[in-house]
């Protein structure tokens, strides 16, 4: 016998306010024959609030690859589930990448009802570039790891996305603010969605002086954002140096020729004169003085 070919949802829940559920998620979640849940006690209440009642099982980072084969079974008679986490979209930071792997390697079905997202929403409101940007979860919680992790990052080009919780966020802030400079900017970005949604925004010099300013700076789910580093200017090659002399030979003085280059590629002037000479590179000559 052929076993049916099943699938699996994965469902982008409220992050705080619950309009924020689209009408394709509320039917997904209706018609599951079974809702996996990371907790089903606030799944249960989602559902409850949504007047739904449906089969749930749990499904976290310390049950997932035990649940496993009892949800491909399931699949394997052609059932849907519905595939939840507490808040946001599922397998962003969150368990379930275990289940989908493997029901996509049995065959099944797995098709994203896309919404809320707080890497999304935080990156959409932080006012720093958005054209490039990296996830990053959560930073060890140890303090010398973390330390560590900053810096490793320091010279990350893109834009980038962190989950924090609250009592370490002036920790981390303080971290990054060593390895980066007091001067990068960020966005500290709490409660989205929610009554008490509140965006710092500033350097990171300025955030940590309002943390120590607002109460609240340290309260509720926070989603950071931090400034990508800023490109490294590389100096022109030395063939460029000997193009731009070529170039202006016919035009201009020796000297003259050396000092434009010098401007144009930020080398000294005896050293671009030095090449225009037919020296080495690192070479230096004195250049004439000009006259007038």
């Amino acid at each position: 016998m052929v076993a049916a070919r099943g699938r699996i949802d994965v469902v982008a829940t409220p992050i705080g306010n619950l309009a924020d559920l689209s009408p394709r998620a509320r039917d997904s979640l209706a018609n599951a024959d079974l809702v996996a849940a990371e907790d089903t006690r606030h799944s249960g209440h989602l559902l409850q609030l949504l007047g739904l009642s449906r089969p749930m099982v749990s499904l976290h980072e310390y049950n997932e690859r035990n649940r496993i084969d009892e949800l491909l079974a399931r699949l394997a008679r052609g059932e849907t589930i519905a595939l939840v986490s507490d808040a946001g979209t599922p397998l962003v930071s969150d368990p379930g990448y275990a289940l989908i792997a493997a029901a996509l390697a049995a065959g099944h079905l797995v098709q994203a009802i896309p919404g809320p997202s707080a890497v999304l929403a935080a990156l959409s409101i932080a006012g720093l570039p958005t054209d490039r940007f990296c996830f990053e979860g959560f930073l060890p919680a140890r303090d010398a790891a973390r330390r560590e992790r900053c810096r490793e990052l320091a010279h990350e080009p893109r834009t980038m996305v962190f989950f924090e919780a609250p009592h370490r966020i002036v920790d981390t802030l303080t971290d990054f603010a060593a390895a980066c400079g007091p001067d990068r900017r960020a966005a500290v970005c709490r409660e989205l969605s929610k009554a008490y949604e509140t965006i710092y925004r500033g350097t990171l010099a300025e955030l940590l002086e309002m943390a120590g300013k607002d109460a609240n700076f340290a309260r509720g789910e926070i989603t950071l954002v931090l400034e990508g580093a800023p490109a490294v200017q590389t100096a022109p090659d030395d063939a460029f140096v000997r193009r731009a002399l070529a170039l202006l030979r016919g035009e201009l003085p020796p000297s003259r020729a050396a000092a434009v280059v010098a401007q144009l590629t930020g080398r000294r002037k005896s050293e671009v004169y030095a090449m225009s000479q037919g020296g080495e590179p690192g070479a230096t000559s004195e250049a004439p003085t000009e006259q007038g």
